[in-house]
């Protein structure tokens, strides 16, 4: 679908719950004619520096083996370039790095030791990213400490437990911003599941799973049990039915429809979207009651919170 060249887009900044700490600094560049990209970078990064949020940045909660590991995206929506970032341990602001991956390599994706090695080139500080606190849960959550040297078959046996620990599976940042341009841009930043498989990488680094976004049609963004988002690539699902023509509420419920039937390890599914069109009409979607987002758009002294409508994924 080609849509119409005469829209007015209102400025607009969306987050999850969580991103309350960063929308003064989102709206800030958005209020002062600065673009989305600027916008949701700077307000993932408020929360990267968070300490008391355990899914994102420093004080993250850590993996198995204790150490902490970040994943982030950012997307442009006038271009749909792109950049993400998985299992960096060293550096607190993923998003950022995601961000240099983007507009100074030619690549999408980095992980691990590369991508440490581009934020240290561009002149980022390295720093340990595990607080005492967050070492305290971990010790408490896996019931003793692991070390490298650990067989395999007990980080297996110890994996098995995750899904009997909803409370820490899901948690990560979204932010959606439209422009004075009228230009989208999204971003995604997490530490993952608490106590994960090293190594392990969710949907936020995955451009169409945990994030997508097109100036043309509109963006979305996911927390939750992120290998359900990349088995139903939920966020490219939704942009994709607004470019056949769904209004944004029903491409949301498309986007859940798709997960239908996955089978999960234990437990029920856990989803939790915010998406946005064209226009500046948005939405939140959780297969849990009582979940929240926030917006800031144009005409408003501070963010409002909002509930997120609750929508069941079927069972197979």
């Amino acid at each position: 679908m080609t849509p119409s060249t005469s829209y007015n887009p209102c400025v607009l900044l969306v987050a999850s719950a969580n991103g309350s700490v960063g929308m003064s600094a989102g709206w800030a560049i958005l209020s002062a004619g600065g673009t989305a990209l600027d916008a949701v970078e700077a307000a993932a990064r408020e929360v990267e520096d968070n300490p008391d949020d355990h899914s994102v940045g420093y004080s993250g909660y850590p993996n198995l083996l204790g150490q902490v590991e970040l994943d982030a995206s950012l997307m442009d929506g006038q271009t749909r370039r792109a950049g993400a970032v998985g299992g960096v341990r060293r550096f607190r602001h993923p998003v950022s790095i995601a961000r240099a991956v983007m507009e100074r390599l030619p690549h999408v994706m980095l992980v691990g030791d590369g991508a440490e090695r581009l934020a240290a080139e561009v002149g980022m500080e390295p720093e340990d990213l595990l607080t005492p606190e967050a070492e305290a849960a971990w010790r408490e959550g896996v019931n003793g400490e692991l070390k490298p040297e650990d067989s395999r078959r007990r980080l297996l046996d110890r994996v098995a437990g995750l899904f009997a620990d909803p409370e820490h599976v899901a948690g990560t940042v979204n932010f959606l911003a439209i422009d004075s341009r009228g230009h989208l841009a999204s971003a995604v930043s997490t530490s993952g599941w608490a106590w994960k498989y090293p190594g392990r990488l969710g949907d936020s680094p995955v451009i169409g799973a945990g994030n997508y976004c097109d100036d043309r049609f509109g963006a979305a963004a996911c927390t939750g049990w992120g290998e359900l988002a990349i088995r139903g690539v939920t966020a490219h699902t939704l942009v994709t039915l607004l470019s056949q023509g769904a209004p944004l509420e029903e491409a949301a419920n498309g986007a859940f429809a798709a997960l239908s039937g996955l089978d999960v390890p234990g437990g029920e599914p856990i989803m939790n979207l915010v998406a946005l069109d064209r226009e500046g009409r948005h939405t939140g979607l959780s297969s849990q009651p009582g979940t929240a987002y926030v917006a800031w758009e144009e005409g408003m002294s501070n963010y409002v919170t909002l509930p997120r409508r609750v929508v069941s994924i079927a069972a197979r």
